[in-house]
């Protein structure tokens, strides 16, 4: 029996995997953002902790005979967020979170100071990333900076707590800016931009390897384990939710419709393309790695429209575009879905929202269908910034996330992908099912019996006209951006 962990934005999930790859049973506690400034976001890791502790309690309550049978923890997570701590390992203020756009001058700083950014770290300095956070907190809170004796990702400061151990792996470290991501290593000049060295930062595994043992007290609490319970590196959330879905092998990937939008590819090779804002990150599992394309607002675009145009729910918003007939689509408005800022491919933090093209003809369901394509859009523009090598096809991709559930946008999204778009059962599962998996390697599972695929739910193929009949409109799509980029500002 395995456990995963995952902390999200909005909740930490905990789920128990058998060793036959039943699902035995998933907990769930909310979690909740401040944005006491504009472009802050932030929780408070007392709030993380809490979390754990309401899981595992009732995780207790309703399996305890399958908690006793954990052999291995595994954790995945929001990636990115920067928490403090000081030389009594006490955090020192909320953890910035991945989502938080403060640090716009920072990464303009760090890109004058470090010309060979994108060469070592595989990617551009966006706000979104742990390195610019840092110095945005040396330059506005330098006597919280002074005191910084570490620094860890949100999963990497739980596994602190359950083991009093500092490691991190690949996966979530390659989202820091610190990370030489070809060696999977800490690089020394990217530290030192920051004011920072390998001191202060966790030591280092691969998300498949055993990085620590739960606390005895802690298992005898909880209930865990009947010995030694080990704590597998984990994964930052998307790798995690790759190996979840058994998408380890080169040329295999998925589309997130989560909070933020995803475009994920497997990789043998580190292939960074940082000019289009197109992340290279180190996967999960040794010697792999992953190209990644994130839009800051997909379902969450969602869920603003329909709270902002009265519909009931979000379920209620896809139901009424669904409703909008083909030939009615071309007279819709066009919708920018930069509500967040942006990263691929256009790496604006300022970029804004827009409904275009509004007349007295228009409705609920014409705005409803503007802002799912406009999110598909978006989307695609992330996906064009995958560069694939010619003996790295790619054949399908997953469809995961919680706006998966409409099988209407799914379709949409194959039309202007035109790429096949598989629906796997259990997919909702993410990042909690692929750190349990990864406590399985970690625990002596091989990848062919741990990492296979889930049964099949649904293929989406794509059909030749919908090809046709989305170009137009996502080419007035990327105009409109360009054309209002520099108000932005």
């Amino acid at each position: 029996m395995y456990l995963g962990l995952d902390l999200g934005t909005s909740e930490l999930k905990a789920l128990l995997l058998a060793d036959d790859h039943r699902i035995v049973g998933v907990a769930r506690a909310a979690l909740t953002v401040e944005r006491p400034q504009p472009l802050w976001s932030e929780q408070a890791p007392s709030q993380w902790w809490q979390a754990l502790e309401q899981v595992m309690a009732e995780l207790r309550k309703t399996h305890s005979k399958a908690l006793r049978a954990v052999r291995g923890i595994g954790l995945s997570g929001q990636m990115h967020g920067a928490t403090l701590l000081d030389a009594a390992d006490e955090v020192l203020r909320p953890a910035i979170l991945w989502n938080d756009g403060r640090s716009g001058a920072q990464c303009e700083a760090l890109t004058r100071a470090v010309p060979r950014l994108g060469e070592i770290a595989g990617n551009l300095a966006m706000p979104g990333f742990t390195a610019p956070k840092l110095l945005w907190v040396r330059e506005h809170e330098p006597e919280i900076f002074a005191r910084v004796a570490r620094v860890l990702l949100p999963k990497d400061w739980l596994r602190f707590m359950l083991s009093g151990e500092a490691v991190s792996e690949m996966s979530d470290a390659a989202g820091t800016l610190w990370l030489d991501v070809g060696a999977r290593d800490w690089s020394d000049e990217l530290l030192a931009a920051t004011g920072l060295t390998r001191e202060h930062m966790p030591r280092l595994v691969e998300g498949s390897e055993v990085s620590a043992q739960l606390k005895p007290e802690l298992a005898a609490r909880w209930g865990v384990g009947s010995g030694s319970v080990l704590i597998a590196g984990g994964a930052g959330d998307n790798a995690a939710s790759a190996v979840g879905m058994g998408l380890v092998e080169p040329g295999q990937g998925f589309v997130s419709l989560g909070t933020s939008g995803v475009v994920f590819v497997s990789t043998d090779r580190f292939l960074p393309n940082p000019a289009q804002a197109m992340h290279a990150f180190c996967h999960a599992l040794p010697r792999r790695w992953h190209q990644m394309s994130v839009m800051l607002s997909a379902a969450s675009a969602v869920s603003w429209a329909a709270k902002a145009f009265k519909f009931a729910d979000e379920a209620a918003l896809l139901e009424a575009a669904a409703s909008v007939a083909p030939a009615q689509r071309a007279r819709c408005p066009l919708f920018l879905p930069y509500l967040s800022g942006e990263r691929s491919p256009h790496n604006n933090p300022n970029a804004q929202g827009a409904l275009f093209g509004l007349t007295h003809a228009h409705g609920p369901a014409e705005i409803a269908y503007a802002v799912v394509e406009g999110v598909s859009f978006g989307l695609r523009d992330g996906f064009d910034t995958l560069r694939l090598p010619a003996d790295m096809p790619l054949r399908e991709m997953a469809l995961v996330g919680g706006g998966a559930r409409s099988v209407w946008w799914g379709q949409l999204l194959a039309d202007i992908f035109q790429v096949p778009l598989t629906l796997y059962a259990g997919s909702e599962t993410g990042g909690a099912l692929g750190a349990a998996r990864l406590a399985w390697l970690a625990d002596g599972g091989s990848v062919a019996e741990v990492c296979t695929l889930p049964p099949v739910k649904q293929q989406l193929t794509p059909s030749p006209e919908g090809a046709g009949s989305h170009k137009t409109r996502h080419a007035r799509f990327q105009v409109l951006y360009m054309a209002l980029r520099d108000q932005f500002r």
